[in-house]
């Protein structure tokens, strides 16, 4: 079965600095939860932002669902069918209310008025956060904002979602309830994430960045890891 997303020998430096990323491999298949984790600065973020096309690599081969993306172009169905959280929920919420957010997307995918009205009350009740429909969203808590910025994204049907630091500033309630939505969606993910509490909880693959290229965790490595006779 083809990979969701495939990145090939990636390669990517911001301008005039050495490069962050140094031959990046990376396979997403359907059903996937993988966590990526790593040093602060290691590209996690970066990796996330290539894939959907918002920085462009150096070197390297980028394919998501079944096609090559290299232009500009070709990474708007991308943007479509692969769902950007970004690690600051203030980065994403930009409407009056909730749900004038989570409409945001389907107006602009071409549904009329009635139809966005119905996904927002859909992901609302999805996510268990209707009674946040028409507040005002900068007031909402740290981890109601994040579970509103999920739902805008899953307002917009994605096949995968792209998750940096999920549970940033959360609380343990808010983690518990975001690991529960999260393991309950259909989707493939990439999450980038620190912690590893959260990560054993989510992730059914686990990755570590580190020095530009993609190792396995160094949790992985001491369980394969030869027993002392």
């Amino acid at each position: 079965m083809a990979a969701l997303i495939e990145l090939n020998s990636i390669h990517f430096a911001y301008a005039a600095q050495p490069d962050v990323l140094r031959g990046v491999d990376l396979r997403l298949d359907a059903g996937e939860r993988l966590c990526i984790t790593g040093t602060n600065g290691a590209g996690k973020s970066t990796l996330l932002q290539l894939i959907v096309g918002l920085v462009t690599p150096r070197q390297g081969t980028i394919r998501a669902f079944g096609h090559i993306r290299q232009r500009e172009p070709d990474f708007h169905e991308v943007r479509r069918l692969a769902g950007l959280v970004f690690q600051d929920p203030d980065d994403q919420l930009f409407c009056p209310t909730v749900a004038e957010d989570i409409a945001f997307g389907p107006l602009n995918l071409g549904k009329n008025k009635a139809e966005a009205l119905a996904i927002v009350d859909a992901v609302l009740s999805q996510l268990d956060i209707v009674h946040c429909r028409d507040r005002v969203t900068h007031k909402l808590s740290g981890g109601e904002k994040r579970l509103v910025t999920l739902a805008a994204v899953l307002a917009m049907e994605p096949r995968v979602l792209l998750l940096d630091e999920p549970n940033n500033a959360l609380d343990e309630a808010a983690t518990e309830r975001l690991v529960e939505v999260l393991t309950g969606l259909p989707q493939a993910m990439i999450m980038v994430s620190h912690d590893a509490h959260f990560r054993r909880h989510i992730a059914t693959r686990t990755l570590r960045l580190h020095d530009g290229r993609i190792t396995p965790p160094p949790e992985a490595r001491c369980q394969h890891a030869p027993k002392k006779q």
